[in-house]
């Protein structure tokens, strides 16, 4: 049986630095670079990912606001016990992240955010 739920990553390069109006959240300039985006669907995973990718939607999620202007480069899934914000949590420990939009993909849990900013390089800086 396949699995269509569970947990993902996006992987997300910006090509120029650009004020986003995110939702009611509001405004935030999101430099050029590269930005990681913790996600997680109950059901419909795949459909979930497919709407990430693309640019043509009304907005939803507040990764939809990004995922406009930006080219997701890479999707991982995760199948596990993790929860999304254990997933998120060792995005921010492991990696010298900014966060750009703080309570962006986190409304609905106690995160800081769901999106980590990585800055000009594909590859995460180490800390």
């Amino acid at each position: 049986m396949k699995i269509n739920s569970g947990l993902y990553q996006l992987t997300i390069m910006l090509q120029k630095t650009i004020d986003i109006s995110v939702g009611k959240l509001g405004s935030f300039t999101f430099p050029e670079g590269y930005y990681i985006y913790t996600g997680s669907a109950k059901r419909n995973r795949e459909s979930r990912i497919a709407r990430h990718l693309n640019k043509h939607k009304k907005p939803h999620w507040h990764i939809d606001y990004l995922t406009q202007y930006g080219n997701v480069i890479h999707v991982k899934r995760y199948n596990g016990k993790l929860s999304e914000c254990e997933l998120n949590g060792k995005i921010q420990i492991s990696y010298d992240a900014d966060i750009i939009a703080k309570g962006f993909g986190s409304s609905d849990c106690s995160c800081t955010t769901h999106l980590f900013y990585l800055g000009l390089s594909s590859s995460p800086r180490r800390k």
